[in-house]
């Protein structure tokens, strides 16, 4: 199964570095994990087949952009605290070039400041394990994708969404999202972190666009990137944390054997 993305979340291209695909890798982040955060290492993971995301019904009064938001067929894909891994930066080497070793703090710097944004609205820890978290943050430019008019089109960021059940308690499963964020390292400092903000929005829940151009959610930057979630980027996520949802609690997950294959 393909993890969903949002088909008209592109930033438009720029000059690129190619980012890291490297796994075993060392470096934290300085946002840490705060003591007694529940983020237990997951022990089991399902992907369900029902990963999609369909219109909402209509929201009238609904604030903000909520009335453009998508949701799934299990309800609003948001959790009342996230887990969050940064894939971390490679190890200087005396033989390794300083250049690309900026181009990886930069990086790292501007999701960090990206996510102590949305820290102050959406309670977050950062974790070292990437199987404690729900959310992780890969420093690579996103594959190609196809506009509305099948032309493909090139971006610095995207979030990929898949629903699982997760066993994070023996025999206690639940239903979570599963995000993996993509963001292209080859942008300057403000516009990696605008990008990585954009794409965090849709993480935490906001699988939408804003219509105003001084928004963290529009769907294209602005000539001055957006750094912080305006009024109207707050309004709407405090209606969607207002929702009811299934996410975040008990989930009895089909037989293993009818799982399709993580991809």
């Amino acid at each position: 199964m393909k993890p969903v993305t949002l088909a008209a979340c592109l930033l438009p291209l720029g000059g690129v570095l190619q980012g890291s695909a490297a796994l075993a890798l060392q470096h934290q982040p300085a946002l840490h994990q705060q003591a007694g955060t529940p983020c237990p290492q997951a022990l089991a993971t399902r992907v369900l087949e029902s990963t999609s995301l369909v219109q909402a019904p209509p929201q009238p009064g609904a604030p903000g952009y909520a009335d453009r938001l998508a949701t799934t067929p299990l309800g609003w894909p948001r959790l009342q605290h996230w887990c969050v891994w940064i894939e971390p930066t490679l190890p200087a080497t005396r033989s390794g070039p300083a250049a690309a070793d900026a181009v990886q703090r930069r990086w790292q710097g501007a999701v960090i400041a990206a996510l102590e944004s949305w820290k102050a609205l959406v309670p977050l820890a950062v974790v070292a394990d990437p199987e404690a978290a729900q959310v992780r943050i890969w420093r690579r430019l996103p594959p190609l994708a196809r506009d509305g008019t099948g032309r493909p089109r090139a971006s610095h960021g995207r979030a990929l969404l898949r629903l699982v059940a997760v066993e994070r308690h023996a025999g206690q499963w639940r239903l979570e999202p599963a995000v993996e964020v993509l963001i292209g390292p080859g942008q300057r400092a403000e516009a990696l972190q605008a990008t990585a903000l954009h794409e965090l929005g849709h993480a935490f829940g906001i699988w939408g666009h804003s219509d105003a151009p001084g928004d963290v959610m529009a769907p294209a930057p602005g000539p001055v990137p957006v750094l912080m979630p305006s009024e109207r980027d707050r309004s709407t996520l405090r209606w969607l944390y207002a929702q009811p949802t299934a996410f975040g609690g008990r989930f009895v997950p089909p037989p293993a054997s009818a799982q399709p294959a993580a991809p």
